[in-house]
């Protein structure tokens, strides 16, 4: 028995899927993996995962599709991982609400550390619905939890950018947020919202 939860991976690229499946085995976690969307819709029913890590562009159904169906039908989180974070794709993520969004190239030492924070973020969101009875008195800090989810969205958009590491781009948040006196979390949303608002005016 995995010591986490299961975990459902999907990438059309099967090196990719190797090595990530392979890094979160080895982390703990137990991984049932596709290489396009089709087998991993069949797979999400038959073994109910708790989070699913979804490649974007994949012939067939895309990572969009598979999210929409964990989404709508199996309420299962997801994180999205992808070569691409252009403004409609970052704004699709947002809209379907992942819980993160990893921009390829990334070492598995680096996956798995979100990995980790968006299976605890989905077990919180589990619990909350299983106590959905009595209702939580901290209002404050429900909004905070959605603008923290944010957070791996706007880190996403500034690694691809600037062409930044992780590491870089969370200094960087952290350094607009102190020089306009805001929360990480509410500077993740602002360049989030920036990004939308861009991506609608070339829709237009």
């Amino acid at each position: 028995m995995a010591a986490k939860g299961k975990i459902l991976v999907v990438d059309d690229d099967r090196l990719v899927l190797a090595m990530v499946t392979h890094g979160l085995s080895q982390a703990g976690y137990e991984v049932i993996d596709a290489d396009n969307g089709d087998d991993a819709i069949l797979l999400a029913r038959q073994h109910r995962p708790d989070i699913a890590l979804l490649d974007i562009r994949m012939e067939g159904k895309t990572g969009f599709d598979v999210a929409q169906y964990l989404r709508e039908v199996g309420h299962t989180p997801f994180v999205f991982l992808s070569a691409f974070s252009d403004e409609q794709t970052v704004a699709k993520v947002k809209a379907l609400g992942a819980l993160a969004y990893l921009v390829k190239p990334l070492e598995v030492g680096q996956i798995v550390p979100t990995i980790d924070a968006a299976y605890a973020r989905a077990q919180q969101m589990k619990a909350a619905e299983q106590a959905q009875a009595q209702p939580l008195p901290q209002e404050p800090a429900d909004e905070a939890s959605v603008l923290e989810a944010l957070v791996p969205l706007a880190l996403g958009v500034l690694m691809h950018r600037f062409s930044l590491s992780r590491a870089e781009a969370l200094a960087r948040l952290r350094k607009l947020a102190a020089a306009e006196k805001r929360s990480v979390a509410a500077q993740a949303q602002r360049v989030v919202l920036a990004v939308e608002e861009l991506a609608a005016t070339r829709e237009a």
